[in-house]
């Protein structure tokens, strides 16, 4: 199971945590893990327009004693590439009109990953490749975004009526 103190499953992210505000990472927490885990990764991604699955966020090599992150984790294992090259974390933020969701994946795994190239070059997919055959368990939380800016929907404000009923 993972949650987060900041928002429900297919709850609207606060603004804090999208790219319109602070773009902060969220607060996260899971348990469950089966027995036999040795350590967890996770993913942060979203489906964009066609099939392309956009990653803003890859970790793996958590320790099995940490089963949380907090608000802007630092030091916890290790970052790897998002879809732009470069950066280790991208706060949802989306051009266009229309909610999107960002889907968090959490994994629990039999090994700790290791791979030849440095963590930069370690893309979602690239880790999703090394760690499929040690998965255990997973579990996602899907948060939606809104391009409006605050984390929640665009509202139409209505001063006073007129005698036609129209909004002004």
């Amino acid at each position: 199971m993972l949650t987060s103190s900041a928002v429900v499953d297919n709850g609207l992210l606060p603004k804090e945590y999208n790219g319109d505000g602070a773009g902060a990472t969220l607060p996260l927490e899971w348990k469950g893990a089966p027995e036999g885990t040795k350590s967890f990764a996770l993913v942060m991604d979203h489906l964009a327009q066609g099939p392309e699955t956009k990653c803003y966020w890859t970790i793996w090599g958590i320790p099995l004693s940490v089963t949380s992150l907090p608000r802007n984790v630092q030091g916890v294992g290790k970052l790897g590439a998002t879809w732009k090259r470069g950066e280790t974390y991208i706060a949802p933020h989306s051009q266009g009109g229309g909610a999107k969701t960002y889907t968090l994946h959490v994994y629990a795994l039999s090994k700790v990953p290791r791979f030849n190239q440095p963590p930069q070059q370690v893309t979602r997919e690239v880790l999703l490749a090394a760690i499929k055959d040690s998965i255990l368990d997973s579990a996602d939380l899907n948060v939606i975004y809104t391009p409006s800016g605050d984390g929640g929907l665009s509202l139409i404000h209505i001063s006073e009526p007129t005698r036609l009923g129209m909004i002004s």
